[in-house]
């Protein structure tokens, strides 16, 4: 009788169990089925109109809006290399109303500020890779540098030179300062407040040389007002076929793809997370976005959440080592 009286219990607490889990799980998707619907999807861009992310976040807002029947309003908040608007998403609500677009400087950051207002890892919840492109180094037309072997021939020569990135810490000083280093070559760092200054002074031949996304470069390319040199990826881009690459260039395994990708509060439930990412990719493959994107120079990538996380975490690990192990701060030139 005790040994059927304990069975007994075991099978009340396992139906039990059951019943809760089933509630959850209920619980859960009835969560997700009504979401979106109680007000607009905030989507901040971390950087200033009219560069980049904004333009990100501009073409993924109506294939989004499309896609979950649910107004999508994009929100610039720039500042601080994108650490003010990515600081506002993670204290908004983590109700699935507030995702965040980021740029390359977000897996330099941890390493490069002193003190961030957020916990890279625990305070954010990665959404989806949107995709990647090449950085590009032009020359100007004043410095008469026609392509990286004749920059490199001179820079071993010991003739030095200037380039300029969108500043300190950008993925395109990153990438210029471990290229000087690698080739023991005597380069100059000048930063900018972004890629307009940056692309007047290069276009005026202030500067010698300039690295920024295929995005930024690539009008002036067209028009024979810049010489391209080398891009970072590790393999050539269609929209630039005739650039080689710096693994090719002679420094085999070279690669720094500047990425967009689209963040969330860390508390956001895992189930909005995944209901996000699976909007985000439909909205990719779109052709109006596909379209775009590739005519921008950005290779879509899509896939999970935590193919995300897997990528920003590398990312984070392969320039914080840089930045830490050379000593590079906000401050220096």
């Amino acid at each position: 009788m005790l040994h059927l009286a304990k069975m007994a219990k075991s099978i009340l607490f396992i139906a039990l169990f059951a019943l809760g889990a089933a509630s959850s799980a209920i619980a859960q998707t009835a969560g997700v089925g009504t979401w979106p619907t109680q007000k607009p999807i905030r989507l901040i861009a971390v950087f200033p109109p009219g560069g980049s992310v904004d333009q990100v976040a501009r073409v993924l807002a109506p294939a989004l809006q499309s896609e979950l029947k649910q107004n999508v309003i994009v929100e610039n908040i720039g500042g601080a290399s994108g650490v003010i608007g990515t600081s506002a998403m993670t204290r908004a609500d983590a109700d699935g109303y507030t995702f965040a677009v980021v740029f390359d400087t977000h897996g330099v950051n941890p390493s490069l500020k002193d003190k961030l207002p957020y916990d890279t890892i625990k305070d954010i919840a990665p959404v989806i890779l949107v995709g990647t492109s090449p950085m590009v180094l032009v020359a100007s037309k004043n410095s008469g540098i026609t392509s990286f072997k004749q920059l490199a021939e001179m820079s071993k020569a010991g003739k030095p030179f200037s380039y300029g990135s969108i500043g300190i810490g950008s993925l395109g000083h990153l990438a210029m300062a471990r290229l000087a280093k690698q080739a023991g070559f005597d380069w100059n760092h000048i930063p900018y407040r972004g890629g307009g200054p940056l692309m007047q002074d290069a276009l005026g031949g202030q500067v010698q040389l300039a690295i920024g996304s295929e995005f930024l470069v690539k009008p002036h390319i067209e028009s024979g007002s810049l010489n391209p040199l080398v891009i970072t990826t590790t393999k050539r881009v269609s929209g630039l076929p005739n650039v080689p690459t710096v693994a090719e260039s002679g420094f085999p395994g070279f690669s720094a793809p500047a990425w967009w990708a689209v963040l969330a509060p860390g508390k956001t439930p895992p189930a909005i997370v995944d209901a996000m990412n699976k909007a985000l990719n439909k909205s990719l493959k779109t052709p109006a976005v596909a379209e775009k994107f590739k005519s921008q120079g950005i290779e879509i990538i899509g896939g999970s959440s935590e193919t995300a996380r897997d990528f920003i975490g590398k990312q984070i690990g392969i320039w914080g080592k840089f930045v830490i192990e050379n000593n590079i701060k906000e401050t220096s030139q």
